[in-house]
């Protein structure tokens, strides 16, 4: 029996929220290749914005520009992104002012039904199927580490002071390993990549009731921005919706 090819349509929506002066959130993405991409920046200054747009631009230039023959998508979407994390390592090396810069990164790469979710740090990516909106990631930060291995319960990591501390970033130092997952999409489902300035403020629930309501793809990004900044807006706020049909 023939397999219905899968389509893709994205949109997206970055705000810098209500406390912080500049956004140092990145995204960047490809319907045509495939590729989606959110990054959240850390470091003083302007570091922060910096090591994100280097680590979206670097993850598009190597999976929009010709991919290598022989190679797997998969396997081209992981070189991708340790090619990032070294731009970027290798960046603040020269210059002392972006010494320790970072980011988080999570890239969606779809090829038909298939799609690989890669991640590193604590930005999320979550797929809604069928109504139901299930997080796909796991949070490489001390609080969540903590919770999975039963030493604190979810509403302790939510209140502790630790909960801004990663464990695994971009450019921080000069290898990093992302975790990746591989999934089937079918028509209907919407992917959500964002940065933690959404999933701070908004809860799941909250979120899976967004997403659920009828709508273009545009619309739900705005509700969802608006949402975390009504709930305070502490970060800088980024969505990416994909939708497979």
């Amino acid at each position: 029996m023939a397999t219905a090819v899968v389509r893709y349509t994205a949109a997206a929506l970055t705000d810098r929220g209500r406390k912080r002066p500049t956004n140092e959130d990145a995204f960047g993405f490809s319907v045509e290749h495939g590729v989606y991409v959110v990054c959240d920046g850390m470091g003083g200054a302007a570091a922060g914005e910096i090591a994100s747009s280097i680590a979206v631009d670097e993850i598009l230039r190597r999976l929009t520009n010709g991919r290598e023959a022989g190679v797997a998508l998969p396997d081209l979407a992981e070189k991708a992104v340790c090619a990032a994390n070294e731009a970027i390592y290798t960046r603040a090396q020269r210059n002392q002012r972006l010494n320790g810069m970072g980011t988080t990164l999570v890239a969606l790469v779809v090829e038909e039904r298939r799609a690989w979710v890669f991640n590193v740090g604590d930005s999320r990516v979550y797929r809604m199927r069928k109504g139901r909106l299930g997080q796909i990631t796991l949070d490489h930060s001390l609080v969540d580490e903590q919770v999975r291995m039963g030493r604190m319960t979810a509403s302790e990591a939510q209140r502790s002071p630790l909960r801004n501390v990663i464990t695994r970033a971009l450019g921080t130092q000069n290898c990093v390993t992302p975790d990746s997952f591989e999934l089937e999409t079918e028509p209907g489902d919407v992917f959500m990549l964002c940065s933690d300035g959404l999933t701070r403020e908004v809860a799941d629930a909250a979120i899976e009731t967004i997403l659920k309501a009828n709508g273009a793809l545009e619309d739900r990004c705005a509700r969802l921005i608006e949402a975390a900044k009504k709930a305070g807006g502490h970060d800088n706020i980024t969505c990416v919706l994909v939708q497979a049909g």
